[in-house]
């Protein structure tokens, strides 16, 4: 056995294994995609950013129950309340920490009017009007050379003077400054 071992060791066995298996890997389909230009289907049971439902009427949903915030098992969730005019609860400060949230969907379950959903957007969050009543904002992300998201660049205005459209005079460079920042910081699938 030891002298196989050595046989083994010195005519570079493991070496040639490891390059069967890239020769292999070499002529198949490659799965590689240029995020963000090119998009991978979303499966039917994705969860993206979140967002607050409200009524018809213009009334958010939310109850201030927290139960959202009791059951998020990263404590991402923050909900502020006060009593309103008409004597109900009502929140006045629901954020949502983005970096710490895992997309679990427990807050979306554990809510009893429906107020909170995960979308199926993702990469480019807005907010228009809400948690600052009259301020739009949009949010590109940064990714370093690993692909990690490292930063958030973030723009914010007032609603008369902002454009809040996805493709819009805001949003579309924004997202173009994201990405050649990711590039610079060698994220090559930006490329």
């Amino acid at each position: 056995m030891a002298v196989r071992d050595t046989i083994k060791t010195f005519a570079l066995w493991e070496l040639f294994k490891g390059l069967g298996v890239t020769l292999r890997s070499l002529f198949r389909r490659k799965i590689t995609i240029n995020y963000p230009e090119e998009k991978t289907p979303q499966s039917v049971r994705f969860r993206g950013l979140h967002a607050l439902r409200r009524y018809p009427n213009g009334e958010e949903r939310c109850i201030a129950c927290k139960l959202c915030e009791a059951v998020c098992p990263a404590l991402a969730i923050t909900i502020d309340s006060d009593v309103a005019v008409d004597g109900t609860r009502r929140t006045t400060r629901y954020d949502i920490d983005l970096f710490k949230c895992i997309y679990c969907g427990f807050c979306e379950e554990a809510c009893p009017v429906d107020a909170i959903v995960e979308t199926r957007r993702h990469g480019l969050s807005r907010t228009i009007g809400h948690p600052i009543p009259g301020i739009n904002a949009f949010c590109a992300p940064v990714f370093d050379s690993a692909g990690n998201l490292v930063l958030g660049i973030t723009a914010m205005g007032p609603e008369a003077t902002f454009d809040n459209e996805w493709n819009g005079k805001v949003a579309a460079p924004l997202r173009a400054c994201a990405l050649e920042v990711s590039r610079r910081l060698g994220y090559l699938e930006a490329a």
